[in-house]
């Protein structure tokens, strides 16, 4: 199965936050995060995993107790059911796997 970037709708989630489905299997989901300078995500949590790559930009992602600042080229894991969330301190683009899929963002 193949999937095309340009029929990847766009969702503005939050002011400064644009969400893009853009491929998603039997088990997984893969999103791409368009996030602007100063945007935040509140710490939320979920019933998936969440495997996060930063391809552009710098931010600060707490997860649990634990905070980093994250540039272009790093990684991150949120378990499932536990609180995440981050704050922008430069645009980015993030691309999250999720396993299970996402229902809210099919």
């Amino acid at each position: 199965m193949f999937f095309r970037y340009s029929d990847a709708v766009p969702v503005q989630v939050v002011p400064g936050l644009v969400r893009r489905t853009l491929a998603e299997g039997g088990k997984m989901m893969t999103c791409e995060f368009i996030l602007e300078t100063g945007a935040e995500i509140p710490s939320h949590s979920h019933p998936q995993e969440q495997l996060g790559y930063v391809v552009s930009g710098r931010l600060i992602i707490t997860v649990g107790d634990n905070s980093a600042e994250l540039s272009a080229g790093d990684c991150y894991y949120a378990p499932a059911g536990v609180s995440h969330g981050a704050v922008v301190l430069e645009k980015a683009r993030v691309v999250d796997t999720f396993s299970p899929p996402r229902e809210d963002y099919k």
